[in-house]
């Protein structure tokens, strides 16, 4: 008999390929993305004069530091169109599918990887990008690496790993009206702090994850990386097998069946021993937005802004008060009356069809009181929302609809919000600097951005619903 096995356990045994005496274990890698960014390991294969091991488990995409205006114009920075090249010019080297600029199924990676069919159950998953962790969503090991690991996998399609604690975090119960994934995560993140998980891989479990939508559970796993996590992962069901189905890299016929009997067999066995759990009361969830300078400095729209003389914890208290600094906020101060100066919806975390959907229904018949970039997170999302009317939405609100891309997310792109403004954005990082130097980024759901967009200020969506 064997033990009882996490969902996590099962992945990582019937990857690993050996172990070392250090507690090192080599595992296989089933999918490896590559972006623009992935020069470098590129050129480690070069000086080797190596070769690929699979270019066809290996997958290219051109979205970190691509311009989100004039597609199809050549790319005014030097760099950035230096760095496009290359990766159009590695991947043809080595025979590597690329989903370029001038490919229609272009977009975000974590977005591609999963709309594609390339992300299934059951796989070990990495990208040199530490939000890999959306595949995860899928029942798949999927985590972000380094350049010289990104170098390692081109080489052998494998990778050395430390075997990380297990954390299951359940979220029981029904969410209320205009609660979405966003702020179940900026949620748990508040409550465990941004390295509450570090060291774990997080299973996400419970009613109120299997209610989520596969959009959903990605904005989950996305983010776990905020909580310190090094994966997030759901466990494969109905809702997984009916996304996968029909798409271009996926299963089909007897396959597809043989596969969806696999996937079931993932799922966390009932005695299965976790390192820690914690546990959520969905119905205590509301809109949730960031205050501060850390995905963990999250509260209820409802909330002040808190006093860090009121904080126990010296180390917590201090980060309080460069939080307020920087933030340009007062401590007691209501969040709903803090004051914005534009808005952002796209990036991995909230850039999918269902995101735009939430916001395009706060917007329609609404207008905008600040400016704001609205960015699909593929190509395909793009067409999508063009087809249903909701690109028109945004338009006629004032906000601008622009291709896909990493955009105004990681502020490399021309995409930025000014020094000492304020953006409300679906994001996953408001670190100081993430979406331009002296920026302030506010996190919250596409929903809740809308709302911003619509009052010019932190607003609780549900007075708009």
């Amino acid at each position: 008999m064997t033990a009882p096995s996490t969902l996590f356990d099962k992945l990582w045994d019937g990857h690993v390929v050996t172990r070392r005496d250090d507690g090192l274990s080599l595992i296989w890698i089933d999918r490896h993305f590559v972006h623009e960014g992935s020069h470098h390991a590129f050129g480690q294969i070069a000086a080797r004069d190596g070769r690929v091991a699979r270019p066809d488990l290996t997958f290219g995409v051109a979205d970190h530091y691509v311009p989100t205006r004039g597609r199809g114009r050549p790319i005014p920075d030097a760099s950035i169109a230096r760095m496009v090249d290359l990766l159009a010019a590695n991947t043809a080297r080595h025979g590597i599918t690329l989903f370029g600029l001038d490919d229609p199924r272009q977009g975000i990676v974590h977005v591609v990887g999963p709309e594609q069919g390339l992300t299934l159950p059951g796989l070990t998953i990495v990208c040199g990008d530490s939000h890999t962790s959306t595949h995860g969503a899928f029942g798949a090991y999927a985590f972000g690496i380094g350049a010289s690991e990104v170098a390692h996998v081109l080489a052998t399609q494998t990778l050395w790993q430390k075997k990380p604690k297990r954390l299951r975090i359940r979220v029981d119960g029904t969410t209320g009206p205009g609660i979405a994934a966003k702020d179940i995560m900026l949620t748990v993140i508040a409550r465990i702090g941004a390295d509450g998980a570090a060291g774990h891989a997080i299973e996400y479990a419970g009613s109120a994850i299997r209610a989520l939508s596969m959009e959903g559970r990605m904005t989950l796993c996305n983010m776990s990386i905020e909580a310190g996590g090094r994966c997030g992962m759901v466990a494969p069901d109905a809702t997984t097998a009916a996304y996968i189905r029909g798409r271009p890299f996926a299963p089909d016929g007897d396959r597809l069946a043989a596969a969806e009997e696999a996937w079931s067999r993932l799922a966390s066995d009932a005695d299965a021993a976790f390192d820690r759990e914690v546990v959520l009361a969905a119905h205590e969830i509301a809109p949730t937005v960031t205050w501060g300078i850390s995905p963990e400095h999250a509260l209820p729209i409802s909330a002040t802004v808190p006093d860090p003389e009121r904080m126990d914890d010296p180390v917590k208290a201090a980060a309080a008060r460069d939080a307020l600094a920087y933030m340009d906020l007062a401590a007691g101060q209501r969040l709903d009356s803090i004051r914005i100066d534009r808005v952002f919806i796209g990036s991995c975390t909230n850039s999918r069809i269902e995101d735009l959907r939430a916001a395009a229904a706060v917007l329609r018949d609404r207008k905008a009181v600040v400016p704001g970039v609205v960015s699909p997170g593929s190509s395909a999302v793009k067409r999508q929302a063009e087809e249903e009317g909701l690109a028109a939405i945004f338009q006629a609100a004032g906000l601008e609809w622009v291709d896909s891309g990493c955009s105004m997310c990681v502020g490399m792109n021309g995409d930025l919000v000014a020094p000492g403004e304020r953006c409300a954005s679906t994001t996953n990082r408001n670190f100081k600097g993430r979406q331009g130097p002296g920026a302030r980024t506010h996190l919250m759901s596409p929903a809740m951005v809308a709302a911003a967009a619509v009052t010019g200020r932190l607003t609780d969506v549900r007075r708009m619903q």
